[in-house]
């Protein structure tokens, strides 16, 4: 049943990989193989539970008689809702930094964005739009941000080869600021929600790394750019019944939000509670601040919500089924005890973290970056060194403690995969559908000088280790 297990799991993994050409959604799949996989091990519980949690077993009998039913409300109170709850914990963070983006959004917090990029100069536009995605995305969520930047994009630029351009920019500056934070990328977020990492040493030790993997392939791509483009300026929305707040109160919200989320990582050092309390934290004082702010609009039954475009709402639906589909799916195959026969075969055939990092940045350029990380850190558990092959070796025994090169190798490696080919991220998948860019064109353009940029990270990463 293990095998049928992993067979389950690896067969969702290639409709995921090929989901561009089947339409078959993502998170569907995710969610699938997930149950399905709960399901099937529940039915064979009694096996699993023997040869996995044998005494604890026995201590939740208490002496009474192993039966079936006990086999199953053990597995159900012990096993199975540790992995709902870390699923939970994501899920949660990212339902709170989007309603976080929602309020911003519907107050006009972001308009400034627009008139920043006030510029035909082709070069300055596109590294304005690049650094401003970069750093909003290390914020939030890259698919969110994604979404934003390409809406504001689509208005500006009329020229479709263009904004393929752009939105090529945009993708590169959003999985390269997600990665280079714990709260802006799910990767990130898991790896330091389960204490493998903490905020600081994790963008200290991606900083370099990211940056070249994002400023290498924006530059080649300014080089395909005239030196002038034309724009279409968007006058600004009205502000008459949509909301009352003027560019201070504004300003003031934009603060409250993203600076919110910003003091996330001391409100987890200082409390120890997971991240997703923190940015409800921050989303409850956000709307406190709206309710005040708007409550004459409120009180006149008169507020009507600025659109958010439908794709970003739709989006990060999908994704939050999606995270907790794989983490579902990845801890009923962890259960049943066959990870750990991989990693003895990957630390006795392998035994380099660095050829680890390749494969998964390789893995990632056609799988989902998620589902790819999730896969890699679930055959290791922080500080957990007694399954090595080669325990005797202490320097490939340190990259697997707390903040440990291994951790940073996979997250960077997993991030980076998805600017090789669009298919590999959330962010990719969104220029696709909002653009129609083909594979090819963008692996050609992009993705080849991507690829070179991310590997020069790592030789970053391997320098400064």
């Amino acid at each position: 049943m293990a095998f049928v297990l992993v067979s389950i799991l690896l067969i969702g993994y290639m409709l995921i990989a090929t989901g561009y050409v089947t339409n078959v959604n993502r998170a569907a799949i995710a969610m699938f193989i997930g149950t399905l996989g709960w399901v099937l091990y529940i039915c064979y519980g009694t096996d699993f539970v023997m040869s996995q949690h044998q005494q604890a077993y026995y201590d939740f009998l208490g002496g009474a008689t192993s039966s079936s039913t006990a086999v199953k409300q053990y597995i159900a109170q012990n096993i199975f809702l540790k992995y709902v709850g870390k699923g939970a914990e994501i899920v949660l963070f990212l339902f709170a930094t989007m309603s976080i983006v929602e309020i911003l959004n519907n107050n006009g917090c972001f308009d400034f964005l627009s008139e920043l990029l006030k510029t035909r100069n082709s070069h300055k536009l596109l590294w304005m739009m690049a650094i401003i995605t970069f750093v909003i995305s290390a914020n939030l969520d890259n698919l969110t941000t994604t979404t934003m930047m390409l809406v504001i994009m689509h208005k500006l630029l009329p020229n479709r080869r263009q904004r393929m351009i752009y939105g090529s920019a945009i993708v590169l500056a959003a999985n390269c600021g997600g990665a280079l934070t714990v709260i802006g990328d799910p990767n990130g977020l898991i790896l330091w929600n389960n204490g493998i990492v903490t905020a600081t040493n994790f963008s200290a030790s991606l900083a370099l790394p990211c940056l070249a993997a994002c400023v290498i392939p924006i530059y080649w791509l300014g080089r395909s750019l005239p030196e002038h483009i034309d724009l279409q300026y968007v006058a600004m929305p009205y502000r008459g019944d949509d909301t009352n707040l003027n560019r201070w109160q504004r300003i003031l919200m934009l603060i409250v939000g993203i600076g919110g989320l910003w003091f996330i990582p001391t409100f987890h050092n200082i409390t120890k509670l997971s991240p997703f309390l923190g940015a409800l934290c921050v989303l409850s004082v956000l709307w406190i601040v709206n309710e005040i702010f708007n409550h004459k609009l409120m009180n006149a039954d008169q507020m009507i919500q600025r659109p958010v475009p439908r794709v970003l709402q739709y989006g990060v639906i999908q994704l939050m089924l999606f995270v907790m589909g794989i983490m579902l799916a990845v801890g009923a195959i962890y259960e049943t005890g066959i990870t750990s026969n991989l990693t003895q075969f990957i630390d006795t055939n392998i035994h380099n973290v660095w050829v680890m990092g390749v494969i998964t940045g390789v893995i990632s350029c056609f799988l989902d970056t998620f589902a790819t990380c999730m896969s890699i850190i679930s055959l290791y558990s922080v500080g957990d060194i007694a399954n090595l092959a080669f325990s005797s070796d202490p320097n490939y025994m340190s990259s697997f403690v707390q903040n440990g090169i291994f951790w940073k190798i996979i997250a960077y490696s997993s991030a980076m995969g998805g600017n090789i080919l669009l298919i590999g991220s959330v962010s990719g998948l969104a220029l696709m559908k909002m653009e129609h860019i083909h594979i090819g064109w963008y692996f050609k353009k992009v993705g080849v000088v991507a690829m070179a940029a991310w590997l020069l990270g790592l030789f970053i990463m391997w320098i400064l280790s």
